[in-house]
């Protein structure tokens, strides 16, 4: 006589599989956090404004010859590559702050999950930003054209490519700092002050300078703000990126999964 036996039951593995909710649906959970918290809201608030202000500051001021797009553009992504990092430790360290990481480790186990739709959350919120300065250079243009300014409109489609990096490069640097200290004053603290003091050190001191043009990672950015770049350019930004960023991304993301949550 052979028995024969059969499971009903559903592997747990397949069971929460089918509960888990989607990369897209956590990065629109993240993207809508960015907004509904106080903080997040006043400081998305304030880059608005700052972007506006710079404009209207060049149409009462700048020459008439000096009042072109690229020229309303380009200063307007100055505050706002300053501001957009704080965004990104506010995303990261609010979970531990606010005491919302247990719930939403609760609902998402996979904290790595949940820290890759911080960070596709964040990268979109810069290229929202970077749309917002185009705006706004182009109301200013109109403004412009209508008052006896330059007017003109002409830009490089590089030019647009290397500035949405340089956005996507800051928000992702606050949000690497985040993540490696979990802690939102001394997160925004070390942000402005550690590579601040590292390239004041590295312009005084003459045996760090060659050293300095590698890792100063505000010196690597400026040539972002040119439609040509050339491959040493491209390298140094490479290599300082990896010192700023990625390594404090990687770092805090072991961090992260290893923190117990209380």
């Amino acid at each position: 006589m052979t028995t024969i036996t059969t499971s009903t039951s559903t592997p747990e593995v397949s069971r929460a599989a089918e509960h888990r909710p989607s990369l897209a649906r956590l990065t629109v959970v993240e993207a809508r956090k960015l907004v509904d918290t106080r903080a997040g809201r006043w400081l998305l608030i304030t880059i608005g404004l700052v972007t506006a202000a710079v404009v209207a500051l060049q149409l009462a001021y700048a020459p008439d010859a000096e009042q072109t797009f690229v020229n309303f553009y380009l200063p307007s992504l100055l505050p706002v590559g300053l501001l957009l990092p704080v965004l990104g430790i506010l995303s990261i360290t609010s979970e531990w702050s606010q005491r919302t990481a247990l719930a939403t480790f609760a609902l998402v186990p996979r904290r790595e999950r949940v820290i890759a739709a911080k960070l596709i959350a964040l990268v979109a919120a810069a290229l929202a930003a970077l749309l917002a300065s185009l705006a706004v250079a182009a109301v200013g243009t109109l403004i412009a054209g209508a008052t006896g300014g330059a007017g003109t409109w002409r830009i490089e489609g590089m030019l647009l490519l290397h500035t949405a990096v340089f956005q996507v490069a800051n928000v992702l640097l606050g949000a690497g700092f985040g993540l490696l200290l979990l802690h939102t004053p001394l997160a925004i603290v070390t942000y402005l002050v550690l590579p601040n003091a590292w390239a004041i050190v590295g312009e005084l001191v003459r045996p760090l300078r060659r050293a300095a043009e590698w890792l100063d990672a505000g010196r690597t950015m400026e040539p972002l703000f040119t439609a040509e770049m050339t491959a040493g350019q491209w390298g140094r930004l490479g290599v300082s990126l990896l010192v700023w960023l990625v390594v404090p991304l990687l770092a805090g993301l072991v961090r992260t999964m290893r923190r117990e949550v209380a």
